[in-house]
């Protein structure tokens, strides 16, 4: 089914929808004054969000009080990189070494960590395997740099989806119990195995989900500790 919207759409927002939909849910549903990407048959809204959570703010403010709201973002827990011409021809596949975990869903997060627990929002992260499809030689912008084609994201296959209902189930996402006692940051970050830039973002989350309190300072660092 097609519907309003749904030629701004890229691949793997469109081929993510298709994987979501089931018998008698709806496309590009108009809700008010918003188009929403799924409508359940029981009602549900489905948000698909490839990208930051900042943009869906003003829809989450519109419905998420009287309608029961799904934000989905897959993130490429695998990638292949696919080089094409410009008749679409492959030119060159490889693997990417970059794999991304669940734990990337925190620098989406920052946008609005308090709304976790709203009885009326469900959060879910779907890892996929993903083919990302570039030019094969950069490109140049108005100002005549030279930049590397970005790519088009398109989904081969989903291998892992988890569920956020509440503020405890953001702890199942770490992968790790939280550092006994207090600990900086960057402690946190050595812990869960992933840079000081990516824990920061986690710690502020959990901070205001009430999930870490602050714990003073040691040095110019300043210390969390678990709630």
């Amino acid at each position: 089914m097609t519907g309003i919207g749904t030629l701004a759409e890229g691949p793997l927002h469109a081929a993510v929808k298709q994987w979501l939909s089931a018998p008698g849910d709806r496309f590009e549903v108009p809700v008010g004054r918003w188009v929403v990407d799924l409508v359940r048959a029981d009602g549900e809204l489905v948000e698909i969000q490839t990208g930051g959570f900042g943009p869906l703010g003003p829809k989450l403010d519109g419905l998420l009080d009287t309608h029961r709201m799904r934000i989905v973002h897959p993130v490429p827990a695998e990638r292949r990189i696919v080089r094409v011409d410009r008749d679409s021809v492959v030119l060159s596949e490889r693997r990417s070494p970059k794999r991304a975990g669940v734990l990337e869903v925190f620098e989406k997060l920052v946008a609005f960590p308090s709304l976790v627990g709203h009885p009326h929002l469900v959060l879910e992260v779907l890892l996929c395997a993903e083919d990302h499809v570039r030019s094969p030689a950069p490109t140049r912008s108005r100002s005549g740099r030279r930049t590397r084609d970005p790519g088009v994201r398109h989904l081969t296959d989903v291998l892992a989806r988890h569920e956020v209902r509440r503020p405890a189930d953001v702890l199942g996402l770490l992968g790790a119990p939280l550092p006994d006692g207090a600990f900086t940051t960057a402690e946190l970050g050595a812990r869960l195995g992933v840079p000081v830039l990516l824990a920061q973002r986690v710690a502020y989350c959990l901070r205001l989900m009430e999930l870490l309190e602050p714990a003073g300072k040691r040095g110019h660092a300043p210390l969390h500790r678990a709630v």
